[in-house]
């Protein structure tokens, strides 16, 4: 079978879910209501109370007998959030009606049990920001003499500094981009290497510049075009070529290597040394480590990068598919990203609800095998629609339908455009490399259109949610 979720854990969340399409509401009346229409109306009224009141009775149950298994995140937050948007739609549905403080008094009962799990970014967020602005400082201060890529102010990307994590606490991953710049007497060029189905791949060439100048007007540096190689080995250290490089191009795991030794040196001469304990987790081509306090734990990983022109667009270390060489640089999206979410948090209501949409939908729908950037995807292209003044917290269950929606669409479609490759109403604040506006979008969903077996398998992905109600004893009401 295409989904193997235990039957019974789905059907109560599902059956809330699709409760505006399973039950015939009244239609929304006048002042002219007759008897026996009210009367029907308010039988309609007891009949969902009833069985709201047999669902909560139910989960209550089944919460017991799984208390402390997997599935108990499922049966918490997520149940009152989706139980939330069947709320929302019978307020809608009835909101001119006789009985709308009742619907409203049932809506209450749910919202009270409805909530996400609070994970506390904020803190997490900025714990990571000092800890980089300090390694920062450190390398300039130490290495300012060698001819290694200069660290620059580290950027937050991903979901924890967008405002939203698909897991719980312990899951969160504190990501941040540090872009390099090249040392002196060096320059970096970007080259097109490889053009991927849904992202480019680049080289970084590192070139030699002539210093002359420089030598001339009393800086201590020795031109590496003009002196002997003999006098360059006696009194200068080696260019960033004979170190760091495989033949001319910056060398992914080279760079990763030397960055994590000089972590582990520079993690003793900083303050949180003495509070913080740091675990470093090696990877090929990121820095990932981990800090942990008493009962606090920290998961971050640094992802080094080059950026393109004066531009949000960089191209990183960290590869979209395994195998990749180590002299290949991907493009990346993630900062121009993350300040399109700092932008809409500047001008969004105080209580929007985008970043609780994605925390329910990619904690619920991973499950089913969409990947948390495909449904970012979807929230970006909403966010850039649906005006702002509509995304706050009473219409949380009316966009997290729109996204469900939108979803199915581009899974009908096999369509989902980038949201930043060929986005033309991309926000003008945010800078982007010359031509990325008109430029052709890629569609996330390509696998999809080229591959019969790979789309049959995400509708089913899809609908095996849905179909599950089906074997429900839900039909004669």
């Amino acid at each position: 079978k295409p989904c193997s979720l235990p039957q019974t854990m789905l059907a109560i969340p599902l059956l809330l879910l699709l409760v505006p399409g399973l039950i015939l509401y009244p239609q929304q009346a006048g002042d002219g209501l007759d008897e026996a229409a009210l009367e029907r109306m308010q039988q309609r009224a007891e009949y969902l109370n009833q069985q709201m009141t047999r669902l909560i009775q139910e989960l209550e149950q089944m919460k017991q007998e799984q208390s402390g298994g997997a599935w108990g995140g499922l049966l918490g937050w997520q149940f009152w959030a989706l139980a939330g948007i069947a709320v929302l739609h019978l307020e809608k549905a009835n909101r001119k009606d006789d009985n709308h403080n009742a619907k409203r008094k049932l809506g209450s009962r749910l919202e009270e049990r409805m909530h996400l799990p609070v994970l506390d970014l904020d803190k997490g967020c900025q714990l990571i920001t000092d800890l980089m602005d300090k390694l920062t400082h450190i390398f300039g201060q130490g290495l300012s003499n060698g001819f290694y890529p200069v660290p620059q102010q580290a950027v937050g990307v991903g979901s924890a500094f967008e405002g939203w994590s698909p897991g719980s606490a312990q899951d969160v991953v504190y990501r941040v981009l540090v872009p390099l710049s090249p040392p002196p007497g060096h320059a970096f060029h970007l080259e097109l290497d490889a053009a991927g189905m849904l992202q480019r791949n680049f080289c970084v060439r590192v070139e030699l510049l002539c210093t002359c100048t420089r030598e001339r007007l009393g800086e201590d540096m020795l031109c590496f075009l003009h002196h002997p190689e003999e006098e360059l080995r006696r009194r200068q250290d080696p260019s960033l070529l004979h170190t760091l490089c495989t033949g001319s191009y910056l060398d992914v795991e080279k760079t990763v290597h030397w960055f994590y030794g000089f972590v582990r040196v520079a993690w003793l001469l900083l303050p949180q040394s003495r509070h913080w304990r740091l675990t470093l987790q090696p990877c090929s081509r990121s820095c990932k480590f981990q800090l942990r306090k008493d009962k606090e734990s920290f998961t971050a990983e640094m992802i080094f990068a080059v950026r393109q022109g004066d531009s949000d667009i960089f191209v990183c270390s960290q590869p979209a598919e395994a195998g990749i060489p180590s002299t290949r640089w991907p493009e990346t999206y993630a900062v121009a990203e993350a300040n399109f979410f700092r932008h809409i948090s500047r001008q969004a209501p105080q209580d929007s609800c985008h970043c609780k949409c994605l925390q329910l939908l990619t904690g619920f729908l991973m499950g089913v095998g969409f990947s948390s950037y495909a449904l970012k995807t979807v929230v970006m292209h909403l966010l850039n629609t649906v005006p702002l003044t509509q995304w706050r917290r009473r219409d949380f269950g009316q966009r997290l339908m729109d996204i469900l929606k939108y979803l199915r669409c581009s899974l009908d479609t096999k369509q989902l455009l980038h949201f930043v490759v060929g986005n033309a109403s991309f926000p003008m604040e945010i800078s982007l490399p010359s031509g990325f506006r008109v430029a052709e979008a890629p569609n996330l969903f390509e696998h999809l259109a080229s591959s019969p077996n790979a789309h049959r398998k995400a509708v089913q992905e899809y609908n095996c949610l849905l179909d599950r109600l089906k074997q429900l004893p839900i039909h004669g009401h």
